[in-house]
């Protein structure tokens, strides 16, 4: 299976970003939010986020059983999710991705001719 790079490189440069903004805000992140959510316009963008990452969390949930993982080793993304919707689903598909082993490729034994 090949690598998430592209989940990667998403997720350094979002996140990147994300904290710059933050950084340069001049309002908290809950003020932010409730002011998003003032307006029908932006609010109508911030309910259609919220409705995506709770896909998300529904298929972090559904993977993790798959897997065979406890489900408190979820709850970090599910956190990150709720607070800043798509850098938890692209940490949970980086961490996965690098962190699964490769596949062995067996092949039969041929009996000697």
């Amino acid at each position: 299976m090949k690598k998430p790079y592209i989940a990667l490189v998403t997720l350094l440069f979002f996140t990147v970003y994300t904290a710059c903004a933050l950084l340069l805000a001049e309002q908290s992140l809950w003020a932010f939010g409730v002011r998003l959510m003032s307006s029908p316009d932006t609010a109508q963008v911030v309910i259609d986020l919220y409705l995506l990452a709770c896909m998300a969390c529904i298929w972090m949930y559904r993977d993790t059983c798959a897997r065979g993982k406890s489900l408190v080793s979820l709850l970090p993304y599910i956190v990150i999710t709720a607070i800043f919707v798509s850098i938890g689903p692209l940490l949970y598909i980086v961490v996965n991705g690098f962190g699964r082993q490769s596949p062995v490729t067996v092949t039969p034994a041929h009996p000697p001719s």
